[in-house]
Formats: structure tokens, C-alpha cells, sequence
């Protein structure tokens, strides 16, 4: 049991997840169905009765509760690998982006409980408050966007895409320019 789980908790190679997203996405077109987060919170505002006041929330709910399994088996999974499968080890980055770090004043790698920690735990945790409104600034910018695009990251770019959708072309550009954009110019000024 003990290889098993060394084995689990190393870094897999990116061409893993890659195939089981292309698995995950041919099943969902073949049953109908759209993959991506975001629907799963217009479920839950039709779940909670908006769809009574808001159009955009009047769903048929009852096609909606495998996306609950989906989103609760994302926590879940996500619980299990950070607190039983955490790897030792550091994501291995691009030395150019370790000295940006360093020049933003950001360790690298930083480690919270012997694992190697994917963000900077220093800034993003409760007790630096520059972290915490970085992370509600964010949040609202995510959420504003998603409704905006009218769907998430993972939605467009890998369903829509997959799809042919022209919108979905243009969420993904918008959502590369922000990223660089991002990267460019605001992290600078943010953290320089």
C-alpha cells in the first residue's frame, strides 16, 4: 500500500490529465450534456428559487444534480490528494519564473506542512491582508467574467473548443490576454 501511495503522490506527467479531460469531454458530448463549473452555480440559483424572479435561472433542476456530484467530488478529491497525496517534491517551473519571483520579494518553492505548496502560501492566507483582498478582488473579477462569457475557463476551452464554438474562441483569446496582461503589467505594479 505504502508504493501505491508514493507512487500516487509523485508529480504525473501533464499528458495524463490531458487524455482524461479528452475522455471526460467526448463522454459529456455523447450524453449531452456541456462540461464546466459554472453551470453548476446557476444549478444552485435554481435550486434556491431565482429562477422565479431572474430568466436566466429558470432551469429544469432535475437534469442538473450530476453537476452537484461533479462539484462535490472536485472537493473532495481535491481534500483527499492536498492532505493524503501531497508530494514533497516542488512543481517544476521555468528558472526565469523562480527570479521573478525572488525579485517580487516571493519564495519559491515555499512548503506548508512538508509539501510543496502550488501559490505562495505567505500571501495568500488570512492572516496577510494584502493577500485576502487580492483573493476578493479576484474573485469578484472571476465571477463577473464567467457570468460575462457566460461560462468558465474550463468550459470554453475545453468543451466549447472541442465544439468548434466561435464564442468560445474569443472567451479563450480574452481569457489569454488577460493573462498576460496580468503577468505583464498588474503583478509588476502589484508586487514590484
Amino acid at each position: 500500500m505504502e508504493r501505491i501511495m508514493d507512487y500516487l503522490s509523485q508529480p504525473w506527467h501533464w499528458a495524463v490529465s490531458g487524455l482524461l479531460l479528452a475522455v471526460l469531454s467526448v463522454t459529456m458530448t455523447l450524453l449531452g450534456e456541456r462540461f464546466g463549473i459554472s453551470g453548476f452555480y446557476n444549478a444552485m440559483c435554481t435550486a434556491a428559487g431565482l429562477g422565479k424572479r431572474i430568466p436566466l435561472f429558470r432551469k429544469d433542476f432535475s437534469r442538473e444534480y450530476w453537476r452537484l456530484a461533479f462539484i462535490i467530488g472536485a472537493i473532495v478529491g481535491g481534500y483527499i490528494a492536498t492532505h493524503y497525496l501531497a508530494s514533497s517534491q516542488a512543481p517544476a517551473i521555468s528558472a526565469r519564473t523562480i527570479a521573478h519571483l525572488k525579485e517580487w520579494g516571493l519564495a519559491y518553492p515555499e512548503y506548508k506542512d512538508g509539501a510543496a505548496a502550488l501559490a505562495p502560501v505567505s500571501i495568500l492566507s488570512l492572516g496577510n491582508l494584502k493577500g485576502v483582498l487580492l483573493a476578493l478582488i479576484g474573485g469578484i473579477f472571476i465571477g463577473f467574467g464567467t457570468r460575462y462569457a457566460e461560462g468558465c475557463t474550463s468550459g470554453h476551452a475545453i468543451n466549447g473548443l472541442s465544439h468548434l464554438q466561435l464564442p468560445s474562441l474569443i472567451a479563450v483569446i480574452g481569457f489569454f490576454l488577460g493573462g498576460l496582461i496580468m503577468t505583464h503589467l498588474i503583478m509588476p505594479w502589484i508586487f514590484g
